[in-house]
C-alpha cells in the first residue's frame, strides 16, 4: 500500500516522543494528529533504542551502518563479476589460460 502523505519531519517525531514521554498516550496524540498510535509507540521505541536504553532492536546508526554495508557489498559483487569476465575474455582472446590457484 502506498503512502498517503509525505513522511513526517524529525523534529515533528522529537516532539510526538516528548510528549509521551511526558505523560500523553499515543492514543490520544493519533487522535489529535496524523500518526497512529502504533506510529507513535514505534518512534519512542526507536528513540529508546537510540539513546541506550533498550537492547531489543538496531539503532538507527546501526541500521543505516548495515544498509550502507549492503549497498558496498552487492557493488563489490557486480565489479568482480565484471573482472571475472573480462579475465575469461582476454584468457579466451590471448589463449593463456592461468594456472589454478595462481592469484591473477
Amino acid at each position: 500500500m502506498a503512502r498517503k502523505h509525505p513522511p513526517f519531519t524529525p523534529e515533528f517525531r522529537r516532539q510526538m516522543i516528548e510528549l509521551v514521554r511526558s505523560g500523553r498516550s499515543p492514543e490520544s496524540l493519533a487522535n489529535e494528529f496524523e500518526p497512529t498510535a502504533q506510529t507513535i509507540r514505534n518512534w519512542v521505541a526507536q528513540a529508546g533504542r537510540d539513546a541506550g536504553e533498550r537492547d531489543d532492536g538496531t539503532t538507527t546508526a546501526d541500521r543505516a551502518e548495515i544498509n550502507r554495508l549492503r549497498r558496498e557489498n552487492r557493488q563489490l559483487k557486480v565489479e568482480r563479476d565484471i573482472l571475472s569476465k573480462a579475465a575469461a575474455w582476454f584468457a579466451r582472446e590471448t589463449d593463456v589460460i592461468p594456472p589454478k590457484g595462481s592469484d591473477s
